[in-house]
């Protein structure tokens, strides 16, 4: 007979009186002193951030929580209007949306830059790097994840500064490089302005950071949940869901009438 292996983790642990979560006490040593980005960064991380950590990573987090009326915040102000009782749900829907082409591009930079760079130590040629980068991409028939941006031109303002953040604080290395060098080379290829974008520059700056491509979409993931818990309070204070599904409705069918 196999014998199953056991199952373990190590995030947090309760007992009649204590709750231990990374190692400390969550009323001692969390509760009043740390703060939600903080407390996101040690649940990723396993420890708390120093002060200039806690800079960029509160940045990178904050500059996604909220982005107007994007997919995800339509889709959870519909939900929340066929079923006001569930704001989980609402919140939820809006968070499927987060993938290759909102949010979720973050991580497919994230990775394009660690797989090229696995080791920051090693010196490389920057440039080079790019040209591979630009090359394997339009090979493959995919746009470069994190360039150009179809509302923000010719530059996405949250980049410069969180690249400012970034680098007041010591976290701007071969992935910054890496990254602006990247979108020279696509927009020079296709005769484009394609500047970095926000996700290709939170890519960057999370890769300086240490956190692991597959968990970079994971910080989109928590910023915009309360973003859309607020479009949630909005759609009850003063709806639009209705109107919104009237619109469409109308406009859609006008042809068969």
């Amino acid at each position: 007979m196999t014998k199953r292996k056991s199952i373990r983790t190590d995030i947090s642990w309760s007992t009649t009186d204590k709750i231990t979560v990374k190692g400390l006490d969550l009323c001692q040593d969390i509760l009043g002193k740390v703060s939600l980005g903080d407390m996101a960064f040690l649940e990723l991380t396993d420890r708390l951030p120093t002060p200039q950590e806690s800079t960029v990573f509160n940045a990178i987090a904050v500059s996604l929580v909220e982005h107007g009326m994007t997919p995800s915040a339509i889709v959870t102000r519909m939900t929340i209007a066929g079923a006001p009782e569930a704001m989980q749900a609402a919140v939820g829907a809006g968070l499927s949306g987060l993938g290759s082409v909102f949010v979720g591009s973050m991580e497919d930079a994230a990775r394009l830059l660690q797989d090229a760079l696995p080791d920051t130590k090693v010196a490389v040629d920057i440039a080079a790097l790019a040209r591979q980068i630009v090359d394997q991409q339009m090979a493959l028939g995919k746009s470069v994840p994190g360039i150009g941006h179809h509302i923000h031109k010719p530059i996405d303002p949250r980049t410069p500064k969180l690249f400012e953040i970034a680098q007041a604080n010591g976290f701007s290395g071969q992935y910054v490089a890496l990254m602006n060098a990247v979108a020279e080379e696509a927009g020079r290829r296709l005769g484009k302005n394609l500047p970095v974008n926000a996700t290709g520059a939170i890519a960057a700056v999370a890769s300086e950071l240490g956190l692991p491509w597959n968990i970079v979409r994971g910080v989109g993931v928590m910023a915009r949940a309360i973003g859309l818990v607020a479009h949630v309070l909005e759609e009850l204070r003063n709806p639009m869901a209705r109107e919104i599904k009237a619109m469409v409705e109308e406009q859609a069918t006008a042809h068969l009438r």
